[in-house]
Formats: C-alpha cells, structure tokens, sequence
C-alpha cells in the first residue's frame, strides 16, 4: 500500500484526491520541491538560460541579466515560496515563484509566476508547479491566486484555463483569478506527502549522479595518462 493509498483507507483523502495526487498514468510524476535560499544561483543559472521570446513571456518584458540577477538576489524566501522541477543531473528545469501580496477585503492574495526549460516543455511541469503552490498556498491562508501574463502566452493560458480560473484579457494582457477553497485535513496531508516525495526523489537523483561521478573517476585511473601509452 502506497502513501496516498493508505491516506484513503483512514479517511484523511477522498479518492478524487488520490486521483488527483496520482495525475496522468500515461505521464511521469512531476516530482514539485520547494526551493530554499541555497538554491538561489541554480534558480538564477535557470532564469538567465531563457532565451529573449521566454523572458518575454516570463517577465512580461525583454529584461537584460543583470535584472534577473536582481530579481533573483531579492526574493524573500522566508516570505514567499518558490518551487522547482530537477532533472537527472540536479539542473533545474522549471521554477515557479508564489509572492505573497498585499491583503485585500477579499482576503490574502498571492501571485503565480513560472518558467519551463525549452527542453523539458510538455510534460506537465508548469501545471504541477501550478497544482503545488495552489495547494501551498490554500493551505497557508490564500484566498486568491493571481496570475499575469501576456495573452499569447499559450502555456499559461493553458494553465488558467484548466485550473478554471476567472480570466480578463485588456490589450494583449490577461488577468487570471482564482478562488481557493479553505484548507483540510485532505490538503496539508497531500502537501507533505508530496514535498516528502519530491525529496526522497531529489536524493536518489542525487546519489545517482554521486554514483556516475564515482564510476567515472574510478575507470579514469585505470586509463593510461597522455604520453605513457
């Protein structure tokens, strides 16, 4: 019995969230990690390799490097929450930041924003990391999630469109609200479940890459050195 199967069987998941939780059959888990302040040069390395027609659909605008650079230097990680997708080799390929913004008489309200390697488009990443920080932030009090973009960014328009979110589009923009249900049990155990599960996969990467490494080095010695064969 797996975790989302034995969260069924005491009650704590309906099994439209274990559905939910499982995704598409036919498509490898996104494995979603919540990003911490000593990943900031791997986010930044991620964000300076998108191409100009990315930035734009990123940041709304063409920006040069060093305003990623101080984009990236200045995030809050203690105030918001960024999350990130790694490939085998621990590059990460996806990044997804919730800002938390300035209450309104609706309630808190937080701002999605994501990017997608060019390499890695297709496989769902943009919406697990939409999924992810929905659920984060529904679980820590967000009221409505917010997203802006241009209206030609078809990934993230794909993404609202699917989350069934409230979508107003005004010269070539587009504003996207969504109302978030209160937190439950089901939530903060699918949260943890899936940060827990996203780290145990972050590590046998790791070891993985450790391993190659090793193995490389250790048949390096037995090759013979430039000039002594």
């Amino acid at each position: 019995m797996n975790p989302l199967e034995l969260s069924q069987a005491v009650g704590a998941l309906s099994e439209e969230d274990v559905r939910r939780s499982s995704g598409d059959a036919n498509r490898p888990a996104v494995m979603v990690r919540e990003l911490a302040a000593h990943h900031r040069a791997r986010l930044r390395a991620h964000l300076l390799s998108l191409g100009e027609e990315d930035r734009l659909l990123r940041f709304g605008q063409v920006v040069a490097d060093p305003v990623i650079e101080a984009y990236v230097d200045n995030i809050d990680f203690d105030h918001d929450k960024v999350f990130g997708v790694f490939n085998d080799h621990l590059e990460l390929i996806g990044a997804a930041h919730l800002a938390y913004l300035r209450d309104n008489a609706q309630g808190k309200i937080a701002e999605f924003g994501v990017s997608v390697a060019a390499e890695a488009r297709g496989r769902g990443i943009g919406s697990a990391m939409f999924e992810r920080a929905a659920t984060h932030g529904r679980n820590n009090g967000v009221h409505t999630l917010y997203m802006h973009c241009l209206s030609r960014n078809r990934a993230m328009m794909h993404i609202a469109r699917k989350a069934g979110m409230k979508v107003h589009l005004e010269y070539g923009e587009a504003d996207a609200y969504l109302e978030l249900p209160p937190a439950n049990t089901a939530s903060h155990l699918a949260e943890a479940l899936e940060e827990q599960v996203a780290d145990l996969d972050y590590m046998l990467k790791r070891n993985l890459r450790n391993a190659r490494r090793f193995g490389q080095r250790f048949w390096r010695s037995f090759s013979p050195a430039k000039g002594t064969a």
